[in-house]
């Protein structure tokens, strides 16, 4: 995933973010709103290593999933709906009902 998509959701990474940090703060994390210069800093502190290092340990998470609250926003689904249109037959919609094309069942 990119920053991006952490920094749009901010609030829907706490519990990933706790997750791998278990020190972190959700008061603190308000904070940091979805900064990632703040956020590298705060890592950085929060398990006492150079921000190099929180960084590339930030980057490292950032090759995981992303929440399911994330997943489920509906900006996130419209634009996988959008992309999937180039898998779909000529002629058919990417927003169109299944069941006219007969493969709804």
């Amino acid at each position: 995933m990119k920053w991006h998509h952490v920094q749009d959701n901010w609030a829907a990474f706490y519990e990933a973010i706790i997750d791998r940090w278990p020190d972190a703060d959700e008061a603190e994390l308000d904070e940091i709103d979805g900064d990632q210069r703040a956020f590298i800093t705060y890592i950085a502190e929060l398990t006492e290593q150079e921000p190099a290092d929180a960084r590339d340990e930030i980057r490292d998470w950032l090759t995981g999933e992303l929440p399911s609250d994330v997943v489920m926003d509906p900006r996130h689904d419209d634009q996988s709906i959008r992309l999937s249109g180039k898998y779909l037959p000529e002629g058919e919609d990417e927003s169109d009902d299944d069941a006219r094309y007969g493969d709804g069942e």
